[in-house]
C-alpha cells in the first residue's frame, strides 16, 4: 500500500508520487539527451557536411539561443492554456526539428533543426517542474525531484558514451532517428497517460505586458544578476565546453567517439563530488562563504586552460583535469548564488527562476559563438574559458549584493531545480534540496 500523499493544500493530486516521478523523469531527460547524444558526433559531422569545426559550434549556439528564450515563455504558456497543450505543442517542435536535422542535406538545415529541437526540450524542465508544483509540496516534492535529478545526473555521463556507440556503429544519422524516437515517446506519454493538472489555466498569464514586466524587474535588480551572472558564466562555461572538447579529446588528443563519451564521466563525477564537499562544508558555515572558494576555482580552472596548452602536449589529463576542477568549484558556488537570486523575490519566484536558467543557457550560447570564431578548438578552449571564468567573477565582485532578508520565504524545490543546470548537462539538483544542501545558512 503507498503512503499517504502530501499534496498542495489547494490541490488534489491527479497521479501518485511514483507515477508523477517516472513521468517527469522520462520528459526532462530530453535535454541531455539531445546534447550529450549529439557532442561526440560533431567532429563527423564536420566530414560529412564538409564544413567546418567553427559551423559546426554554431550547431550548439543555436541549439543553447532557442533553448535560452523558449524556457521564458514555456512557463507562462503552461500557467495561461494547461501543462499538456504547451507540452505537445513544444514537443511536436522537437520531433520536428530532429527530423530535419537526420535528414538534413547541408549543414544549413542542421542548423534549423537544432534550434527547433532548442525550442522543444525547453517544455522539459518547465513542464516536469510544473507537474510536481500543481500537485505536490515539502518533502514528497523533494523525493520527487530527488528521483528526476538521479536520472538528469545519470544522463549525461551515459548519454555521450551511448552517442559515440551508435556514430561507431551506424553512424551520424540514427543518433537524431534516436531523438525522434524520443521525441515521439514522449508526445505519446502526455497524451496517453499525463493528466492536466492546471486546475485553473489563466490566459492572462500570457499577456506579454505581464511576462515582460516581471523579467523586467528582474533585470534591474542587482542582486537578482549578481548571483545569476555569477551562475550563468559559470555553469555556461561548461556549456560552452560541449561545443569545444569533442573537437579536442577527439581531433587533437585522439579518443574515439566511445572514449570521449566515457572521458565526460569525469566531469559529472566532479560536479557531484563538489556537491558532497559543499553539503558538508555548509553544516559549519554559510553557503556565501563557499562562493569565493567556488569562483577561485573556476579561476584556476580557466587559468590552466590558458597556459597547460602551451606549456605541455595536449592529454587526457591536461584536457579534462582543469575540467574538473572547474565543475567541482561550480558545485560550491551554485548553492548560496542560487539561494541569493530566488530569495529576493519571492512573488515572482517562478520568474526568477526561469530567467536564471535562461542566464546559464545565454552563457552556454555566448561562449559557444565565441568558440566558433576561432579556427582552432584549442585556442578556442584557451580563451573563452578563462574569459568566461572573469565575468563570473567580475558579476561577483562589481555588481551589488542583495539586500538580506530577514526571515526569508521558503524556496520552492521546483524553483530551485529550474534555476540550476537547466540543460541537464551536469546532473540536477535532486539530491542536495532533500538534504538541505541548498538552506542559505548552516
Amino acid at each position: 500500500m503507498s503512503a499517504p500523499l502530501a499534496a498542495r493544500p489547494d490541490a488534489v493530486p491527479v497521479m501518485t508520487e511514483r507515477r508523477t516521478a517516472i513521468i517527469g523523469a522520462l520528459i526532462i531527460v530530453i535535454g541531455p539527451l539531445s546534447m550529450s547524444l549529439y557532442t561526440p558526433a560533431m567532429p563527423e559531422l564536420v566530414t560529412a557536411f564538409g564544413s567546418t569545426a567553427s559551423t559546426m559550434k554554431l550547431t550548439l549556439s543555436v541549439y543553447f539561443g532557442a533553448f535560452a528564450l523558449a524556457q521564458l515563455l514555456c512557463g507562462p504558456l503552461s500557467d495561461a492554456y494547461g501543462r499538456r497543450p504547451a507540452a505537445i505543442g513544444f514537443f511536436t517542435l522537437y520531433v520536428a526539428g530532429s527530423l530535419i536535422a537526420a535528414t538534413a542535406p547541408s549543414v544549413g538545415w542542421l542548423i534549423a533543426g537544432r534550434v527547433l529541437q532548442g525550442i522543444g526540450v525547453a517544455a522539459g524542465p518547465a513542464i516536469a517542474r510544473a507537474i510536481v508544483r500543481d500537485q505536490f509540496i515539502g518533502q514528497p516534492s523533494a523525493r520527487i525531484l530527488n528521483l528526476i535529478g538521479t536520472m538528469l545526473a545519470v544522463g549525461p555521463a551515459v548519454a555521450p558514451t551511448l552517442g559515440g556507440a551508435i556514430l561507431m556503429a551506424f553512424g551520424w544519422q540514427p543518433i537524431f532517428y534516436v531523438m525522434v524516437l524520443y521525441g515521439l515517446a514522449a508526445l505519446g506519454l502526455i497524451v496517453l497517460a499525463v493528466p492536466e493538472t492546471n486546475p485553473k489555466p489563466d490566459p492572462a498569464q500570457a499577456r506579454p505586458a505581464r511576462i515582460v514586466g516581471n523579467y523586467s524587474r528582474l533585470l534591474r535588480d542587482s542582486g537578482f544578476m549578481r548571483a545569476s551572472l555569477t551562475i550563468g558564466f559559470s555553469v555556461g562555461g561548461i556549456y560552452a565546453l560541449g561545443a569545444i572538447l569533442p573537437f579536442v579529446l577527439i581531433d587533437a588528443v585522439g579518443l574515439t567517439p566511445t572514449q570521449f563519451g566515457l572521458a565526460m564521466i569525469c566531469q559529472t563525477g566532479a560536479y557531484m563530488g563538489g556537491t558532497i564537499i559543499a553539503g558538508r562544508a555548509m553544516k559549519r558555515m554559510d553557503a556565501n562563504r563557499l562562493i569565493p572558494i567556488g569562483l577561485a576555482m573556476v579561476a584556476l580552472a580557466g587559468a590552466a586552460m590558458a597556459v597547460l596548452p602551451a606549456l605541455l602536449p595536449l592529454s587526457f589529463a591536461t584536457v579534462m583535469g582543469p575540467v574538473a576542477v572547474w565543475a567541482c568549484g561550480m558545485a560550491l558556488v551554485m548553492p548560496g548564488a542560487t539561494t541569493a537570486a530566488l530569495s529576493g523575490s519571492p512573488a515572482i519566484a517562478g520568474s526568477a527562476a526561469a530567467l536564471m536558467g535562461c542566464l546559464q543557457i545565454g552563457g552556454g550560447f555566448a561562449g559557444s559563438a565565441a568558440a566558433s570564431l576561432f579556427p582552432s578548438p584549442t585556442l578556442a578552449m584557451s580563451v573563452v574559458m578563462p574569459g568566461m571564468a572573469v565575468i563570473a567573477l567580475a558579476a561577483h565582485g562589481l555588481l551589488k549584493p542583495g539586500v538580506p532578508v530577514a526571515a526569508p520565504t521558503a524556496i520552492d524545490e521546483n524553483d530551485l531545480e529550474l534555476a540550476n543546470d537547466p540543460a541537464g548537462m551536469i546532473g540536477a539538483a535532486g539530491d542536495e534540496i532533500e538534504v538541505g544542501v541548498f538552506k542559505k545558512s548552516a
